[in-house]
C-alpha cells in the first residue's frame, strides 16, 4: 500500500567539534513577505514551529541536537541564508551551526568549493556573517567565522536565585555574542566543569536563567529590540594565559551540555576578557569543550554597537557530515509534533 507522507524533509547530518548540527537542504519552502533573515526566523518561530518539533523531539529527535534550515538569503550581499533551530528557542546566531552549515554548502555542491580558501557571506537572523573555509580534496578541513559584533552588558552582576538560596548573591557577568549568555566563574562557586558535576551545572544553569529573566534588569539588543533577556547560560574557567587556553560549558535549555566548545559563547567571552583586560586585539585563545573539543578564538578588531564598546570576534573550528537522512511524517501518526520524556528532557511541568 502506497502511503501518502504529509512531510518529505531532506537533511543531511553533521557534527561539529561533537555537537549535532543537522542541516535541511529540501522539503521546506522559503517564506514569502520577509524583508530580513530575522523575519524568515520570526515566521517559522510564530508559523510553523511544527517543523523544528517535527524534527527535534522524540522520536525522530532528541535533546541534544541543534537544527539548520538552509534559505535564500534576504540580503542580496550574502551567498546564502540559515536560521538556527534549538529545543527551546530559534537563536538569532551559533558559531557551531555556522560552521556545519558552511561545511554542508560546501561538501554536497549548494555553494561552489573554492580551494584551498573559500570565503562566503551568509545571512542570519543577527545578521551578516563572513566565512573563510579550508578546503583541500572537496573536504572542508576547517572554518572560521566573523562573527557579529560582541560586547558586554553587564560585568559583576549580582543576582539572588530563589530556587537555589544555598548559592548566596550569585555574581556573573551578561554578554551578546550572537545570543544573551550568563557567563559564571565555576570556580567560584565551587563547581569544577565535568561529566560528574553535570546534573548540578545544568540545575544551577537553568535556576538562574529563570532568575535573571524576572529580575529588574532584563537586557536588549540596542539594533533589534526584540532580541532580549538571557536565553542561556555558560560556565567557564579562568583562562590560563601561560598556554592560552580556557575551559566552558553552555546549558542549552531545557537542560542539557553544548557538546562543541559554543561559538558564540566564546565570542561572549572574548568580549568579557577584553573589557576585562585580559584579551588583547590579535591575541589568541584556545577554547575547549566539556567533551574536550576545542575552537581557535581570536579578536580581530574593536568597534561599537549603540552606547556599548565591542570587538570583532572570529572563531574557528570543524564540522564532519555524518549522515543523509530523509524524514517522513504517515498522516496516522499520533505524534506529528513530536513528545518529550523526562528521563532526557528537563520536564519542569506536566
Amino acid at each position: 500500500m502506497m502511503v501518502n507522507f504529509k512531510r518529505h524533509i531532506q537533511v543531511v547530518g553533521c557534527h561539529c567539534e561533537g555537537e549535532t548540527c543537522d542541516v535541511i537542504t529540501g522539503g521546506v519552502m522559503n517564506p514569502k513577505g520577509c524583508d530580513t533573515m530575522y523575519d524568515k526566523m520570526a515566521h517559522f518561530r510564530d508559523k510553523e514551529d511544527h517543523i523544528r518539533q517535527l524534527l527535534m523531539q522524540e522520536p525522530r529527535g532528541r535533546s541534544a541536537m541543534c537544527l539548520n534550515l538552509v534559505l535564500p538569503p534576504a540580503n542580496p550581499a550574502a551567498d546564502a541564508g540559515f536560521i538556527i533551530m534549538e529545543s527551546d528557542e530559534y537563536p538569532p546566531m551559533s558559531g557551531g551551526n555556522t560552521i556545519a552549515t558552511t561545511t554542508v554548502l560546501l561538501e554536497t555542491g549548494i555553494v561552489n568549493m573554492v580551494e584551498p580558501l573559500t570565503t562566503l557571506i551568509l545571512d542570519t537572523p543577527a545578521g551578516l556573517v563572513t566565512v573563510d573555509a579550508d578546503c583541500q580534496d572537496g573536504k572542508v578541513k576547517t572554518v572560521a567565522f566573523n562573527n557579529v559584533p560582541a560586547f558586554v552588558f553587564k560585568l559583576d552582576y549580582q543576582i539572588e536565585v530563589p530556587e537555589l538560596p544555598e548559592l548566596g548573591r550569585l555574581t556573573l557577568d551578561i554578554a551578546w555574542g550572537g545570543m544573551i549568555y550568563a557567563v559564571i566563574d565555576a570556580t567560584k562557586i565551587g563547581v569544577k566543569i565535568k561529566h560528574t558535576n553535570g546534573p548540578r551545572l545544568i540545575q544551577i544553569a537553568e535556576a538562574v536563567k529563570r532568575a535573571l529573566n524576572k529580575s529588574s534588569y532584563i537586557p536588549v539588543h540596542p539594533e533589534n529590540p526584540d532580541i532580549k533577556g538571557v536565553s542561556i547560560v555558560e560556565f567557564t574557567e579562568p583562562l590560563d594565559r601561560q598556554n592560552m587556553e580556557a575551559v566552558n560549558t553552555v546549558v542549552v535549555s531545557p537542560g542539557r551540555f553544548d557538546r562543541c566548545p559554543c561559538g558564540t559563547g566564546s565570542c561572549a567571552r572574548m568580549a568579557i576578557l577584553h573589557a576585562r583586560g585580559l584579551l588583547g586585539i590579535g591575541e589568541h585563545f584556545t577554547h575547549r569543550s566539556i567533551i574536550g573539543s576545542t575552537f581557535d578564538c581570536h579578536i580581530r578588531g574593536a568597534t561599537r554597537v549603540g552606547d556599548y564598546e565591542a570587538i570583532e570576534p572570529t572563531v574557528k573550528g570543524s564540522a564532519w557530515i555524518n549522515s543523509f537522512k530523509q524524514y517522513v511524517l504517515d498522516p496516522t501518526d499520533p505524534w506529528p509534533t513530536g513528545f518529550r520524556v523526562g528521563d532526557q528532557w528537563l520536564v519542569t511541568e506536566d
